[in-house]
């Protein structure tokens, strides 16, 4: 069966099949595997995949007696996950949108299991096939601006665009002219490009915290900037981008 929805009301709804495999694993035990998913998306919200019920390992669902309701997807029924924890599942009975075939399908919560799409195991959340990362070598003039002085010069710059988001420019940190680069303890991970780790900026005495980060093994989809660092537009003063190609 395959089921699509999209609402026409905000907040939207968006309900399609995908057509990736899907495992949802504990440890290396695999509960579920399913070529049949659904992707919902709910009012510009992280992509969430719900998996047959039919497609988890016998014994495995046992529904927890509670169920709770929601105006977008209609009445929500929670399940256990056994050898996970209570009420770790749901589904959805599809009231709301009159779509009573939702009621077949089963989400989990994130960080209970391990998700995989095909062989690759994912973070943090599903990836949206609807955002995208292109990146994009250019010998445009790329310069950064802390404190009214510039402080980073390069023309061998990598463009991040990414859907939705402003660009970002990653170049070598020996392109740094001014200030200095220190060590932060802070890490974040994105789906589309990896693990980042960030660095404070020293100038003339004064720290400006995180301003800096880098992707030291990007993801797949990224690898251009592996290794490069990247200043935030918000936090410097401007990060001014040339019209033409640097002479």
């Amino acid at each position: 069966m395959s089921l699509s929805y999209r609402s026409s009301e905000v907040p939207a709804v968006l309900i399609e099949p995908t057509r990736r495999r899907i495992r949802l694993k504990v440890g290396e035990r695999v509960i579920a595997d399913t070529t049949g998913a659904l992707v919902i998306y709910e009012h510009g919200g992280h992509p969430v995949y719900f998996l047959p019920k039919q497609d988890f390992v016998a014994g495995v669902l046992s529904p927890a007696g509670r169920s709770e309701a929601s105006p977008l997807l209609g009445e929500k029924q929670l399940f256990d996950l056994a050898g996970v924890g209570t009420s770790k599942a749901w589904s959805f009975d599809g009231s709301a949108i009159g779509c009573k075939e939702l009621a077949d399908f089963v989400t989990v919560e994130w960080s209970a299991v391990r998700w995989f799409e095909e062989d690759e195991e994912i973070f943090r959340h599903a990836r949206n096939v609807y955002k995208r990362i292109d990146t994009i070598r250019s010998s445009r003039l790329v310069e950064v601006f802390v404190d009214g002085q510039l402080v980073a010069r390069s023309t061998r710059a990598v463009f991040l665009f990414e859907t939705g988001l402003m660009p970002r420019y990653y170049f070598p940190g020996e392109d740094i002219i001014a200030g200095r680069l220190v060590g932060s303890e802070l890490t974040t991970y994105c789906p589309y490009k990896g693990t980042a780790s960030y660095f404070h900026f020293e100038l003339e005495g004064k720290r400006h915290d995180n301003i800096v980060w880098t992707y030291p093994e990007p993801l797949d989809e990224s690898i251009k900037v592996g290794g490069l660092i990247s200043f935030y537009d918000e936090m410097a003063d401007e990060v001014r981008v040339s019209i033409e190609a640097a002479s």
